[in-house]
């Protein structure tokens, strides 16, 4: 936890109402999203009990299992699961596309201009359509125990969804705990924000709102053991279980205060203006959408069960990537979120007090445009001569630390600046910054990342997914 969240969870407890941590919203929020809050019968592995799901907050559409611990059911189920998911998912697909330019403008490539948003109320809620998915994918539709061709094909889906959420900054796959910590901080224990209803009324209501939500019912996907011990098995063991009417009712009623909140939760996040670079990070999932979309019409595979050595490898790295690059956005695009790394000395704000804007180093090859500029601030400065640094005004631009000379209300940072400012020996207008404007420089950088270079699965030794070693017989080996 960080000072600044530490601050505003102790003024939360304090005044008994959830604090802002974030002016901005760091997430996308998709105009028609599917809401869907998934529901596990206790004590079985992924067993589907319920879900509830749609894309308007007046109508919910509930399917549930009567009997989880059957087979069929569970498979019939799922196929009504599939004839409510897919489409949503596939109909961005069906729509129009615009061309990306790639290659530096020699190319260009095509992606769909939308792309859809389920909304689950949790971490957990997610891992259960992880977990759905990876039972799915691989069903056979002939044989024994056949199933749907929706069956199948919304496993790839859920999968390919549960891989998007563990991407930082994704907007594919979010939750409505995390996005709401995200936007503001509470009085009580982060193992307490993990409930949606005591979240939400600490946000909506304050303390005492959030005393009552603890008592209601949970978001999912597991049930609580009152719940089921009282009402679920007495309605699943009656005689009238094939039925379902009963059961139905019962959970609809479990559902929608869940259902409710998830809901006026997007209207909380809709209220925050967005984020600069939010619609970068969704124009990437655009990407990833448009990419999948032509897996299921090219190939149609589904994922493997586990990646190789290499294929992890590489994935670890580009999640790695994600991160860093995402704390950065995130930081440039929220005063409040880069204060945190100006309490740490990772940035700093002060007032230009010289430029020199046309300033040539020719002491090269030839001749670079190289201004220099004079910064006085009033904050620590803990970076040495030679650090690279950034501003989020300019954040092509780069600014070489020259030197650092204390004065009686601070520091003066000498900079060299280089890029950002054209192709020519002159500076273009206001790339250059002038004096009396006040910048914000940190060692925090948006700049690309190349990936590593990785071997061939093939070239790998055994222990990783290559070919095994050749035989040598021992007894030749002695020979």
């Amino acid at each position: 936890m960080s000072t600044l969240v530490a601050l505003a969870r102790a003024q939360a407890f304090a005044e008994g109402r959830a604090q802002p941590i974030a002016t901005v919203r760091h997430l996308h929020v998709h105009d028609h999203p599917l809401v869907l809050i998934p529901l596990a019968m206790a004590g079985e592995a992924n067993a589907p009990l319920a879900v509830l799901l749609g894309t308007s907050v007046s109508a919910p559409r509930l399917l549930a299992v009567s009997q989880p611990r059957n087979r069929d059911e569970r498979f019939t189920f799922t196929a009504d699961l599939a004839d409510a998911v897919v489409p949503y998912l596939a109909s961005f697909g069906e729509g129009a596309t615009e061309a990306v330019p790639v290659d530096r403008g020699r190319d260009v490539r095509h992606r769909f201009v939308d792309a859809p948003q389920v909304w689950v109320p949790n971490p957990g809620g997610a891992d259960f359509l992880r977990l759905l998915g990876r039972s799915t994918r691989f069903r056979r539709t002939d044989g024994d125990h056949p199933v749907p061709a929706s069956v199948p094909l919304l496993g790839q889906w859920l999968t390919w969804l549960a891989a998007t959420a563990e991407v930082p900054g994704s907007a594919m796959l979010p939750n409505t705990v995390q996005a709401l910590a995200m936007h503001w901080t509470t009085g009580q224990s982060a193992a307490e924000d993990a409930h949606l209803g005591s979240l939400f009324a600490w946000i909506t209501g304050g303390a005492a709102a959030a005393r009552e939500a603890e008592a209601g019912p949970v978001a999912g996907p597991a049930t609580d053991p009152e719940f089921d011990n009282k009402i679920l098995a007495p309605l699943i063991n009656s005689s009238d279980a094939s039925s379902g009417s009963g059961l139905s009712e019962v959970l609809l009623g479990l559902l929608m205060p869940t259902w409710e909140r998830m809901w006026h939760s997007l209207d909380l996040l809709r209220a925050l203006p967005e984020g600069a670079r939010v619609g970068s990070r969704w124009d990437s999932d655009r990407d990833a959408y448009s990419a999948f979309v032509a897996h299921l019409e090219e190939d149609g595979t589904p994922q493997p069960r586990r990646d190789g050595a290499v294929a992890a490898a590489a994935r670890l790295q580009r999640l790695e990537n994600a991160a860093a690059r995402y704390a950065v956005q995130r930081a440039f695009d929220d005063p409040l979120v880069m204060a945190e790394h100006r309490l740490t000395g990772a940035a700093f704000g002060g007032t230009v007090t010289l430029a020199k804007a046309d300033r040539i180093d020719d002491t090269g090859k030839r001749p670079v445009l190289r201004p220099r500029i004079m910064v006085a601030t009033t904050e620590p400065v803990r970076v040495e001569p030679g650090a690279a640094l950034t501003s989020p005004a300019r954040p092509s631009q780069k600014a070489k630390v020259i030197s650092v000379t204390p004065t009686p209300t601070g520091s003066d940072v000498l900079l060299e600046l280089s890029g950002g400012m054209g192709r020519k020996l002159v500076a273009e207008p206001g790339s250059v910054p002038a004096v009396g404007e006040h910048l914000l420089l940190t060692t925090l950088s948006e700049a690309y990342r190349p990936g590593a270079a990785f071997p061939d699965p093939a070239d790998t030794p055994w222990t990783h997914g290559g070919p095994p070693s050749a035989y040598e017989d021992p007894a030749e080996a002695v020979a």
